[in-house]
């Protein structure tokens, strides 16, 4: 039984080691240098070019970083399943504001951040791109992730680059194939077309009192306070995902609140199952799990 187990130990260990990291700074603005972690699977060939997850973490735009344990652990996880697994940092721009990111930050602010989280994150994708020969990466198959605010600033990024950019031929190689959101919301729904509409995994609870699961107030601020603006939630996005039969995987909890944007590893296989038949083999999938919120009594 004893060499069993350490048998198991050893095989656990070797496939969490069964990658290598790299970091490179994909961009310097406001002096700060942003950083990408590229987590690349040490048996693929030299000259083969595999899809790649580029995540962006969560922390309300004032916290998180991109080597948080459960990042890194998502990270391995998706290179076990043969993808470059990349985390970025981005310009955290709400920390150390008296006005925080809730109901006293000006709607302004809030759009502006919004939009520069956009901004870093198109910059990260294009310097993946740039540079996919060195990084192995197939260019036409990046899913977009993220997690809360990062899945704010990923979504955005992806639905609205139209509405956030001034020149979007700066960014006229940066393509989506999938997109991966964690407890998020876009500005504004109608920007989602077919044209722009890509496979998309989206997890939320009803009852998320950060960002909206419909179509509600950010942080359901009222609308007398500075903060107050209204953004598109989960359910928001996949009705228009359905409408224009687009393919989607929704895993809704009802009673779940903001830990949805927690990284649900218990769900990773169907995550990367939905991925591979979409993306891979162009398969139209849509699909809705729908969960009920166990009380702690």
């Amino acid at each position: 039984m004893k060499n069993y187990l350490l048998i198991f130990i050893c095989l656990f260990f070797l496939q969490l080691s069964s990658q290598e990291k790299k970091t490179y700074t994909y961009a310097v603005k406001e002096g700060i240098n942003l950083k990408m972690d590229v987590y690349t699977p040490d048996n693929i060939s030299k000259d083969k070019k595999v899809p790649v997850l580029l995540w962006m973490h969560g922390g309300g735009f004032a916290g998180g970083k991109r080597d948080n344990g459960a990042e890194v652990k998502m990270m391995q996880h998706f290179t076990t399943k043969g993808y470059v697994s990349i985390s970025i940092s981005y310009r955290l721009l709400r920390k150390g504001k008296k006005t925080g990111f809730g109901c006293n930050c000006p709607k302004e602010d809030k759009m502006e951040t919004f939009k520069q989280a956009a901004l870093d994150y198109l910059d990260a994708t294009k310097f993946v791109v740039d540079n996919s020969e060195m990084l192995q990466i197939d260019s036409s198959k990046i899913i977009a992730g993220g997690s809360s605010a990062g899945a704010e600033g990923v979504l955005n990024a992806v639905f609205l680059r139209s509405f956030f950019v001034a020149d979007i031929t700066t960014y006229k190689n940066v393509k989506y194939a999938g997109v991966f959101s964690l407890a998020g919301a876009v500005v504004n729904a109608n920007y989602i077309t077919k044209k722009n509409a890509i496979p998309s995994v989206l997890f939320h609870g009803t009852d998320d009192n950060l960002v909206p699961f419909a179509t509600a107030p950010h942080h359901y601020c009222k609308e007398d306070k500075p903060g107050y603006m209204v953004l598109d939630g989960s359910e928001t996005i996949i009705q228009k995902l359905d409408n224009i039969g687009a393919s989607y995987y929704f895993h809704k909890v009802i009673g779940g609140r903001h830990e949805l944007s927690s990284i649900p590893f218990k769900e990773l296989e169907n995550v990367v199952l939905f991925f591979d038949k979409t993306i891979l083999n162009s398969e139209v999938i849509q699909t809705k799990k729908i969960v009920t919120k166990k009380n702690k009594n």
